[in-house]
């Protein structure tokens, strides 16, 4: 198969043996995982039977399903089974104007990743009442059946705008997404607040949890039972005590993280009236839409630490959207005053409550697992006790007549 094409064919169809090159995409991912990549319908029991009965080879020898796959390996394929599992997901139907909405976004692309300005107002993501989302327009850069369809790593909220990164294939998707979980992934936010922090530079460390009666649209500060939360923020202009502008570093990735710890600071977000009412908008020409930007993120891509082992950097700044622009201008503001720098140079260690709250995940995940193997295993001990009961029930002698064993 030609490399940057998943899941081509370099001979034969799916009712004869096919033969595929692992790409450098798919380096390293176990043989099991690559049947899921790139043939989905094409299920583990029937992989693994394959596997027992030496029918997929791997450079001519024998392969088990936890086999490490090296890119530039001939895997052979045998023919059928592309029953089960799931079915390729069918492309959605877009229109001219969707398609040219995808393509406006773009503000960088890579062989691994392409780079959207996320206009406010969009959802990244569909859900009940929402039908307009920018996971719906990802087949724009689908070009033909054999390309995989982009995948989204990360989000951000319906009116925050800014740099929002889409993995082009299944590899490049499970590398970034580890960055970003791994909090590897440096993000720079910008906001315009109510009011100015008396403090021009430091750490909000604050839990967060949902907010009982929300229904869970809406979070809140939780000290007790909050998950660990930390944004870092600085002042960069002011404009007077009306408002100022700043620049926020997650260094945690919760749930409307940056605008609940604006909120908590007493300085909501300009436009941000879920968690600042009415007292988060300002008079004037000063617009009413939320005043948050993805501003920057510098992130190491995958293609650059397998071709040189260096962790090369994918560094993109988003260009402000029309209504936080001119507010800046209205305010006073100069956007060449920052270049959002990041405030920290490499991802922060984690404290000591963050790893207890990780371990406990962890046990409760595996406490889950194993509960199906001890019910099996009661199951099976109830009734190896019954049977043995029974049998000695049997052997056991019957009594004679009185007086006589």
């Amino acid at each position: 198969m030609s490399e940057g094409k998943p899941g081509t064919r370099r001979d034969g169809p799916a009712d004869e043996v096919r033969q595929f090159t692992i790409r450098a995409d798919d380096d390293g991912v176990r043989l099991d995982r690559w049947f899921k990549r790139n043939l989905p319908r094409i299920g583990f029991a029937t992989v693994s039977r394959w596997a027992r009965t030496g029918q997929i080879r791997v450079d001519g020898k024998r392969a088990k399903p936890d086999d490490r796959l090296v890119a530039g390996q001939t895997l052979r394929v045998p023919p059928g089974g592309e029953t089960g599992g799931k079915k390729p997901r069918e492309r959605r139907d877009l229109t001219e104007e969707d398609i040219a909405l995808a393509r406006a976004m773009v503000i960088r692309e890579t062989p691994s990743a392409i780079v959207l300005n996320k206009p406010p107002g969009l959802a990244t993501q569909g859900g009940t009442k929402t039908k307009s989302h920018v996971d719906g327009l990802l087949d724009a850069f689908v070009e033909n059946d054999e390309q995989p369809r982009p995948r989204l790593v990360h989000r951000l909220d319906k009116d925050t705008s800014g740099v929002l990164l889409v993995a082009r294939t299944p590899g490049s998707a499970a590398s970034y997404s580890k960055k970003f979980s791994g909090r590897s992934a440096r993000k720079v936010y910008w906001a315009l607040v109510v009011g100015v922090p008396s403090v021009r530079e430091g750490t909000i460390d604050a839990p967060l949890a949902k907010q009982p009666g929300s229904g869970g649209e809406k979070m809140h500060v939780d000290e007790e039972n909050g998950q660990s939360a930390k944004t870092r923020y600085r002042v960069i202009e002011r404009a007077g005590t009306r408002a100022a502008w700043l620049e926020l570093e997650p260094l945690t990735g919760r749930t409307h993280q940056l605008r609940v710890h604006c909120a908590a600071m007493g300085h909501p977000i300009v436009g941000d009236g879920k968690y600042g009412g009415q007292d988060a908008f300002l008079t004037g020409t000063i617009s009413r839409k939320m005043h948050l930007h993805a501003r920057r993120l510098i992130i190491g891509t995958p293609e650059s630490a397998k071709s040189t082992g260096a962790g090369g950097k994918l560094d993109v700044i988003a260009p402000l959207p029309a209504h936080f622009a001119g507010s800046m201008t209205a305010l006073g503001f100069d956007e060449n005053a920052s270049d959002a720098s990041p405030m920290r140079d490499e991802a922060p260690e984690r404290s000591p409550a963050e790893k207890k709250q990780a371990a406990r995940r962890h046990a409760k995940q595996y406490r889950k697992a194993r509960r199906g193997e001890r019910r099996s295993r009661t199951t099976s001990a109830a009734t190896t006790k019954a049977k043995n009961k029974k049998k000695d029930a049997a052997r056991k002698p019957k009594p004679g007549p009185k007086g006589r064993p």
